[in-house]
């Protein structure tokens, strides 16, 4: 099975050194998504940035990291 996440991401300050991310859902469809967006586009803040949504494509119980990290 898959599924569609949507997520809003756009960088801001004076250097753009920052990056603010926001989760907006889990979709059956990219469809569904994209209609999500279209909604979403309307709200105030997310109106600002109309082109810094994302939608990405998961398989459900896949595992999508298989190694491990280095703390920074």
């Amino acid at each position: 099975m898959t599924v569609y996440i949507l997520q809003h991401s756009y960088d801001y300050g004076e250097n753009l050194e920052y990056q603010e991310t926001k989760f907006l859902g889990v979709f059956s469809s990219e469809k569904e998504a994209q209609k999500a967006v279209e909604y979403y586009r309307t709200l105030d803040g997310f109106k600002d940035y109309p082109n810094d949504f994302y939608i990405d494509e998961y398989e459900i119980d896949k595992k999508y990291w298989s190694e491990g990290f280095i703390k920074a």
